[in-house]
């Protein structure tokens, strides 16, 4: 899509004015955002409203995302094929997934306002701001969030935006109730601290699809690990990690307050940080990294480069969360939090929605929604539910219900998804779930190409389709004891809750 990209301060204010306001520098202030309903656009839309931007936006379809945005007071619509804008609109955000010739793009365009895309427009949000940026091929949702909440607990009053909900973002973990939200309007300055008195926090998540990435502007950043995916993009690996080198270009110099910190192992990082001239810092649960992380029995330690040792434990199991709240800890410290209120905040952390969910429990079975849908996030998680929850020793069976996310990925990644169930008893897959792909794409593989792949190696495993068939299925399956986890980044959450449904039915 083609974009002009204007990050001028908001219109009637001087620059150190937009920075003593809630406001985030966008380039207008009374924005409409073109596929709002989409999870990062709808918490973009709640943070600039939130902080006092005159909203509106519009999407194909509705849904409860969109009815949550009506809910919370904006003006949302449905029709777009008339291309008609408000004319008070003064700048245009686009989703990823709008056509450059959508009809109110091309209005826009017509009108001479500036067209920016989702990624555009969070990269502009960080100017004026302190910038702390997640990426990594998996964790970036959960670590996220967990920092959010961790910087809010330590008083240092975070703006966040999240690719997920969570319970605790608005009010921190230490605080009780809370709205599910995607993202949390926080001050225009550090109040307090090491850091404080510079520019506010922005916290958000650094994707890397189609370098999204490259559009952000970080004073700290994380990469916690970089594996082969968006293949469909990149084509390769070596394409990956280049992607992710440019990403860390993008951290200003050491003397301008520009840190990285890289994993250890897993990150590729002689090539990521090869002539960076900002500070790095590596972390892992190598004992050679700067910040050593351990994980024993549910306790997570972290020694930091100073030789001081803290520990939490989490209710998220698994070494890899271990791993996210580490990362966590690091770029919190690094901006001058209190290293005692954020081990506090990590033991209160429950999780974010999708993230090894707890959806219920019905006639003794436990369902858990989850949204891995990478191979190495599917072993991660279904080994971390092996070892924390074992149903085994209950009489019971791990049973995953498995959406593959897009043909091309499960092409490209195919002997990789054969090996990532394991810990699995009994896997069902749905069919794939159809995203941005060709046509042609969609023809080269199917379901029933992992479940022969899996069946090989000895998995028991079987194709289903429609959910209700799964459903279906699942209650004529399922006994007391059995753990049932749905995992996919697509509806798959659907058949968890519509088994937990069918009990409430009968």
């Amino acid at each position: 899509m083609m974009m002009t990209h204007d990050s001028s301060p908001i219109p009637g204010t001087s620059s150190d004015q937009a920075r003593s306001t809630p406001g985030f520098s966008i380039g207008g202030s009374t924005p409409f955002m073109i596929g709002i309903g989409g999870c990062g656009m709808s918490a973009l839309a709640r943070m600039l409203s939130g902080a006092g931007l005159s909203v509106r936006g519009c999407d194909s379809t509705p849904s409860p995302v969109t009815q949550a945005l009506k809910d919370f007071g904006l003006d949302v619509c449905f029709d777009e094929s008339a291309g008609q804008l408000p004319e008070e609109a003064d700048i245009v955000l686009a989703s990823a997934a709008v056509a450059p010739d959508h009809p109110m793009v091309l209005e826009a365009i017509n009108r001479g306002l500036t067209v920016l895309t989702y990624p555009e427009a969070l990269g502009a949000c960080m100017t004026g701001r302190t910038g702390i940026a997640i990426a990594g091929t998996h964790g970036k949702s959960t670590t996220t969030a967990m920092l959010g909440c961790a910087l809010t607990d330590a008083k240092l009053d975070p703006s966040v935006i999240v690719g997920a909900t969570c319970q605790q973002l608005a009010d921190g973990a230490l605080s009780t109730g809370g709205q599910r939200v995607g993202c949390r309007v926080g001050a225009s300055q550090i109040p307090e601290g090491e850091w404080g008195g510079k520019q506010g926090l922005l916290v958000a998540e650094a994707c890397e699809f189609n370098r999204s990435f490259h559009h952000l502007k970080p004073t700290i950043a994380s990469i916690s690990s970089i594996e082969a995916d968006h293949l469909d993009i990149y084509g390769s690996l070596d394409a990956v990690v280049e992607a992710f080198a440019g990403f860390a270009q993008l951290v200003p110099d050491a003397d301008q307050g520009g840190k990285l910190i890289i994993g250890h192992d897993g990150a590729y990082r002689r090539e990521v940080t090869a002539g960076l001239k900002c500070a790095v810092e590596t972390i892992g649960f190598n004992p050679g990294a700067d910040w050593v992380v351990g994980y024993t029995d549910g306790k997570t330690t972290i020694k930091s480069p100073d030789g001081q040792t803290h520990s939490w434990t989490l209710s998220l199991p698994g070494d890899h969360n271990a791993m996210n709240s580490a990362v966590a800890f690091a770029l919190a410290r690094s901006v001058g939090a209190d290293p005692d209120l954020l081990a506090k905040s990590f033991d209160a952390f429950a999780g974010l929605d999708r993230r090894l969910q707890l959806l219920g429990t019905r006639d003794g079975v436990k369902v858990i929604d989850d949204y891995g849908h990478h191979p190495t996030e599917i072993d991660a998680t279904l080994r971390a539910l092996r070892t924390s929850q074992d149903p085994a020793k209950h009489g019971g069976r791990l049973i995953c219900v498995f959406q593959p996310h897009q043909h091309s990925r499960t092409r490209f990644l195919l002997d990789e998804f054969a090996t990532s169930f394991e810990n699995a008893d009994v896997v069902i897959v749905p069919h794939i779930y159809f995203v941005r792909d060709s046509e042609a794409e969609r023809q080269k593989v199917n379901s029933s190409d992992l479940v022969d792949r899996l069946r090989a190696r000895k998995v028991k495993a079987m194709h289903l389709y429609p959910f209700e068939a799964i459903i279906e299925q699942l209650e004529n399956m399922c006994r007391p004891g059995d753990l049932l986890v749905v995992m996919g980044a697509g509806p798959v959450w659907q058949v968890g809750q519509g088994y937990l449904d069918a009990g409430l039915n009968r």
